[in-house]
């Protein structure tokens, strides 16, 4: 259309704000920004009656300021709406929003999908957070800073909107009276930010206009609780026009004499609830019941009768009624015409009331930020230029707050460098944590480049420029899309546009099609990631073959979720540890889910003859098995000694040593994490104690 020629738009862009250039607004040369922005304008001048006036400035967007998200990303990390249903209440957006205006909630979904690499912006804002925050200590005015900021801002009304709708001439009286109540708050808050240290808070009190002509202006005009309507009067302030004063007091006046004149016919006819009243068919008239209408004086004329009343009108009220409505009217129109040249005025500082709005949204946002930081245990991420990321005790934001009461957060590490730590493969069961654990590094990553504290006990961030986020996938009926070519298309945008500064996270590649297929696909991707591209990677996988690539790679190395079993099932322990896993406890996770006991057995039964059979075609194919599993045995040993070190006996007393990969030890360690020691008499426990003692005591003569 039309609408979108670049040409076309330059020139309504131009003529709009009166420019000679688009220069100014960073779009000079961007032929499709031009073509939007001028096809926007089209639509609200073709579709407003306004003439668009508060429309002043054009920002351009420039993609390069930003943190890369595209939408399979936004969507899988749950920024702002959750996966299943689409609320906002279990979206990172849903933890973070502690805003107290409208304002600040639109800007608070602005900086997560547009987390910044500008290094200075993210410290400004760091800085600006860390201010409002209490200290190690606990010292400090930070505290004290942010609650009175947050009370000052609590209740402010959507200035952005307010002054929308005074540009388009929507807005009503009420609307300018909130206008004014929310200014008279900004010399407060620019008093409160006077001592702030930070720079942004700084620069923000700075650019913060008082706005206090604005306010008077208001404030002199306008009655303090105008009503709604504006063509019936009541919104202008007593003093403010000569000339409506006087068109009052005239209409004050007449009813002051049909007051004087109902008393004076009640009192003549003898009727006593006689009344004069007023409608717009008939003016005013004179209503009496009609059990009395006999007592009406003759000159009465009647107009009209009602169920329980005769209306009638008299020579007197016909003289009144033409200077008591006409003195009404003139004063209503005269309100009218001026709210309408007050709400033009202000119109006129609509360039000062937009920037106002900007600082208080920001204020809203990095106090919100430091309220969240306060009350979840946050912490400031250090933002850099390196390529490393490195976690300390690192949680997943939304996960930890949507637990029962009670429950505690596993945290886990994470060490990504680009070097030798570039491919975190991590493997183990579903339910153990892995989702949960490489979404918290893209989520830490994210907060910490918007300019916000993070939940974990340190964090270091080397800036990325792009975040892929590849986890599950579904059918696309409508385009024809399978599942797993819908797998394929998102993992082919990741690798056509990841870079070396990208973080890129993978929940399963290859798993909607055949094993082999799969698993060569996934090997493929992951060596794609390493060798050519270079970004920081976690994939999380199922096929343990994967593994196998920290044997190839020297930036790739294993991790897993670890588990313990107990009886026939699992627990899970949410605790990273090195090495990779070798089992994916399907069949105990199936029977978790609630499936039936004769399916899992079934399932065990078929998975043993599978098992035997692939073992014995095997035989002998894979020279390098053994030692891999070798060093599987003594990675998954050594993670296993970390896990249960909070259950070995204490200083001084005697320690077993024996070899890592000693199966009766751990088969010992096992039946220990799966006792039932609330249940156990102390008579059982003596008899476990012995036989544990009598195979240990075996293992060690062996």
């Amino acid at each position: 259309p039309s609408g979108f020629d670049p040409a076309t738009a330059r020139q309504r862009l131009l003529e709009h704000f009166g420019a000679a250039s688009l220069e100014p607004y960073g779009c000079e040369h961007l032929p499709l920004a031009i073509a939007a922005a001028g096809a926007a304008l089209r639509y609200l001048q073709e579709n407003q009656v306004s003439d668009l006036a508060h429309l002043r400035n054009l920002q351009t967007y420039s993609p390069d300021s930003f943190v890369g998200l595209d939408s399979v990303t936004r969507r899988n990390l749950e920024l702002t709406r959750t996966l299943r249903d689409g609320k906002v209440e279990g979206s990172l957006l849903g933890v973070l929003d502690h805003t107290v205006t409208a304002m600040g909630a639109r800007l608070l979904r602005r900086w997560i999908q547009q987390p910044l690499l500008d290094l200075e912006r993210i410290q400004e804002r760091l800085d600006a957070v860390e201010e409002l925050c209490p200290t190690p200590t606990g010292e400090g005015r930070g505290p004290f800073l942010r609650a009175d900021l947050r009370r000052l801002l609590d209740g402010l009304h959507d200035v952005e909107r307010l002054v929308g709708r005074v540009g388009t001439g929507l807005a009503n009286a009420r609307d300018l009276a909130t206008l004014r109540r929310t200014l008279e708050r900004i010399p407060r808050i620019k008093r409160l930010l006077a001592q702030a240290r930070s720079p942004r808070l700084r620069a923000l009190n700075d650019d913060m206009d008082e706005l206090r002509d604005v306010a008077a202006l208001i404030g002199q005009a306008l009655v303090d609780s105008p009503p709604i309507l504006l063509k019936e009067g009541g919104l202008i302030r007593p003093g403010y026009h000569a000339e409506l004063d006087r068109l009052r007091r005239a209409a004050a006046e007449g009813r002051d004499w049909l007051a004087t004149y109902e008393a004076q016919e009640r009192e003549r006819t003898g009727i006593p609830t006689l009344r004069v009243r007023y409608n717009q068919v008939f003016g005013f008239f004179v209503e009496v019941p009609r059990s009395k209408a006999h007592l009406v004086p003759p000159e009465y004329e009647r107009r009209a009768t009602i169920t329980h009343a005769e209306r009638f009108i008299t020579p007197e009220l016909k003289a009144r009624e033409a200077e008591i409505l006409s003195a009404e009217d003139r004063a209503n129109e005269l309100e009218y015409d001026l709210f309408v040249e007050l709400r033009r005025q202000v119109a006129a500082h609509t360039d000062r009331l937009q920037r106002a709005a900007r600082v208080l949204a920001e204020l809203d946002v990095l106090a919100a930020l430091a309220e969240v930081a306060a009350r979840y245990g946050y912490t400031r991420p250090v933002v850099d230029e390196s390529a490393v990321i490195e976690i300390r005790e690192g949680r997943h934001p939304v996960v930890e707050r949507m637990m029962p009461e009670g429950a505690r957060f596993v945290p886990n590490d994470t060490h990504l460098d680009g070097e030798s730590h570039r491919l975190l493969v991590i493997t183990g069961p579903n339910m153990s944590g892995k989702s949960v654990y490489i979404r918290q590094v893209a989520l830490i990553a994210l907060m910490a480049q918007m300019g916000s504290f993070v939940p974990a006990a340190s964090a270091r961030v080397g800036l990325v420029d792009r975040i892929f986020v590849r986890a599950g996938a579904t059918d696309d009926i409508a385009q024809g899309r399978s599942t797993f070519l819908v797998e394929m298309a998102e993992t082919a945008y990741i690798l056509r546009h990841a870079t070396p500064r990208s973080l890129v996270v993978l929940d399963e590649v290859g798993r909607g099609t055949s094993t082999y297929d799969g698993m060569g696909l996934a090997w493929a991707v992951g060596e794609e990631l390493h060798n050519r591209i270079g970004a920081r990677t976690l994939f999380a996988t199922h096929f343990h073959e994967l593994t196998g690539l920290a044997d190839q790679l020297p930036g790739a190395r294993n991790y897993s979720l670890a588990v313990k079993e107990q009886g026939q099932g699992v627990v899970f322990l949410y605790r990273l540890v090195e090495g990779g896993a070798d089992r994916s406890y399907g069949i105990q996770v199936a029977r978790l889910a609630g499936v039936p006991d004769h399916v899992v057995e079934r399932a065990r039964e078929v998975m043993a003859r599978l098992t035997r059979e692939q073992g014995s075609k095997g035989a002998g194919e894979h020279g390098g098995r053994g030692a891999r599993e070798q060093r599987s045995r003594e990675q998954r040993a050594r993670a296993l000694r970390e896990i249960s070190a909070s259950y070995m006996v204490g200083e001084g007393q005697e320690r077993l040593l024996v070899p890592a990969d000693d199966e009766v030890v751990w088969a010992v360690v096992r039946e220990l994490f799966g006792l039932d020691i609330a249940n156990l008499t102390p008579v059982q426990a003596l008899v476990v104690l012995n036989e544990w003692q009598q195979r240990l005591r075996e293992t060690q003569r062996g």
